[in-house]
């Protein structure tokens, strides 16, 4: 089963309607499609999203939270990955390659333990695998 943007919008789509805009929903459309066909090349089962849009009040009190976070403008996804396997298979060379292919970055799994970030935009350092 694929992400969808109900389960990407966490319910904040309706808490926080003010806070939306076109361009975070544009945004978002994006990130899912590069995040579903990732997941498509995974193969393995779609894991559920933990973190996805986060208006600026909830991003402000999410602990670890990057002032300037990709969540915020719908750039950025946190998936469950309590074993690990889907960190693992995006740090293998097919990962890494899928990455690369697809057009997404990773968060080092060093710095998320438990959970996997993906975003569509690359971070400053350009890096495809990053630290925060």
């Amino acid at each position: 089963m694929l992400i969808t943007l109900k389960d990407y919008w966490m319910g904040r789509d309706t808490t926080y309607p003010l806070d939306m805009t076109p361009e975070i929903e544009h945004n978002a459309e994006i990130l899912l499609g590069l995040v579903n066909l990732l997941l498509t090349k995974y193969g393995g089962t779609h894991p559920h999203v933990t973190s996805g849009w986060r208006p600026p009040r909830v991003n402000a009190t999410t602990p670890g939270a990057a002032k300037f976070s990709r969540h915020m403008t719908g750039q950025a996804i946190d998936l469950e990955d309590h074993d690990g396997l889907l960190d693992d298979w995006l740090m293998s060379d097919q990962g890494l390659l899928a990455l690369q292919e697809i057009g997404l970055w990773l968060e080092h799994p060093a710095a998320t333990k438990g959970w996997t970030h993906l975003q569509s935009m690359p971070p400053a350092s350009k890096r495809r695998v990053f630290y925060p």
